[in-house]
């Protein structure tokens, strides 16, 4: 690591904290090591588990293997990224070699590693040849103990979340001034980007879905853009993440195009917007998922339910809870909230049919007097065009 380096980086105050956090769970669960897994996925995002602790958030895969007792190692897997790895990582940094799985078994016969947790969606193949190399070595699953270490903030990891937040508001107010009717919903990709890139951030993600008003078929963003031509009269719906190195906020809302809402937008609109003040003032520390059911019953009750989420945990990526509404709950997530932790609280309120919906929300950190978001745009409903 360079003296005073070029690319973002935590204090050493702030790496130690995440050692020692995770030397203490590694402790609770009886481990001699970690084998710690990371790919690019979802704007790299699927790295946060390697970043929390080398710092480094790269493409392709990625290893850490973290000892109970010794120093730490990240293997990046892609010989050419190893000199830039080098650069940014905060550890000891080298090549995983062609046989990712026999270099991290070499690194946990190394430590005398026997009981090893291993965090991330490691590929079969790396854990078939991890396992083969390093036979008397017992390995298992401790990816949610690892990520509830995440779930909680320090205040440097709130500054850079509360950046990356900053970021994201200036994809939303770019499309709330730059949305035309004419443009086709590609295109609306570039107003975003424009908007940031020159700021130093990080894209994540943006999904988008345009639909008429009075004919509507698109009840939620997507994920892919579509070549339509955006008319006078639409309704977009946004959900965007934009980080400040790999700290995201995340920006959920509504706009109409050219044209005010129309009665079915305008209570949807209102009926999302009272349900996301009632869910922020609910969560505190202490408070559970059934609060959050609670305040948001009111969404059933007005006669819709929703598609996507109504809460889930945030930065860097996703993290544990992830919440619907009560009449709308796959699995029960049972969930008790903690100071300083980040969540996205995001009412995407639709029409039994699923004809037609509308999002809003924010980035939120829970504090004693409910979440409190970390982004500068008021929730409400937006003209655009």
């Amino acid at each position: 690591m360079t003296s005073e380096s070029i690319y973002l980086q935590f204090s050493d105050l702030e790496h130690e904290r995440r050692r020692s956090a995770v030397r203490s769970m590694m402790s609770e669960h009886s481990l001699d090591a970690l084998v710690v897994f990371g790919w690019s996925a979802m704007g790299r995002a699927v790295q946060a588990d390697v970043h929390y602790l080398s710092g480094f958030l790269g493409m392709r895969d990625n290893y850490v293997v973290f000892p109970a007792g010794g120093e730490p190692v990240l293997l990046a897997q892609s010989y050419n990224h190893v000199p830039n790895a080098s650069m940014v990582s905060v550890i000891e940094t080298r090549w995983g070699g062609t046989d990712p799985g026999a270099t991290i078994a070499g690194e946990l016969q190394r430590f005398g590693a026997r009981s090893v947790g291993v965090v991330g969606m490691m590929p079969y193949q790396h854990h078939d040849s991890m396992r083969a190399a390093h036979p008397d070595a017992m390995f298992r699953d401790v990816t949610r103990a690892f990520r509830m270490l995440r779930v909680s903030k320090s205040a440097e990891e709130l500054e850079w979340l509360r950046l990356g937040a900053e970021h994201t508001d200036r994809a939303l107010v770019a499309l709330e001034h730059e949305v035309r009717p004419g443009m086709r919903e590609y295109e609306l990709a570039e107003v975003i980007e424009h908007s940031y890139l020159g700021q130093g951030g990080l894209t994540g993600f943006y999904y988008l879905a345009t639909t008429p008003m009075a004919n509507p078929e698109r009840c939620v963003p997507a994920q892919v853009l579509s070549s339509r031509v955006i008319e006078p009269g639409d309704v977009l719906t946004t959900e965007i993440s934009i980080s400040h190195g790999g700290y995201a906020g995340q920006g959920l809302r509504t706009y109409t195009v050219a044209s005010d809402p129309d009665n079915r937008i305008a209570e949807l609109g209102a009926v999302a917007i009272e349900v996301y003040h009632q869910v922020a003032a609910a969560i505190r520390p202490g408070a559970t998922h059934e609060a959050v059911w609670e305040a948001s019953d009111l969404i059933a009750t007005s006669g819709f339910t929703i598609r996507d989420g109504l809460v889930h945990g945030f930065g860097i990526g996703l993290l544990p809870p992830s919440l619907r509404t009560r009449e709308a709950t796959h699995d029960v997530d049972a969930w008790v909230f903690e100071e300083n932790q980040t969540v996205v609280i995001q009412p995407n309120v639709i029409t039994l049919d699923e004809k037609v919906g509308v999002q809003v929300g924010d980035l939120c950190v829970v504090t004693p007097d409910g979440a409190r978001s970390l982004h500068g745009l008021p929730i409400e409903l937006v003209r655009a065009g």
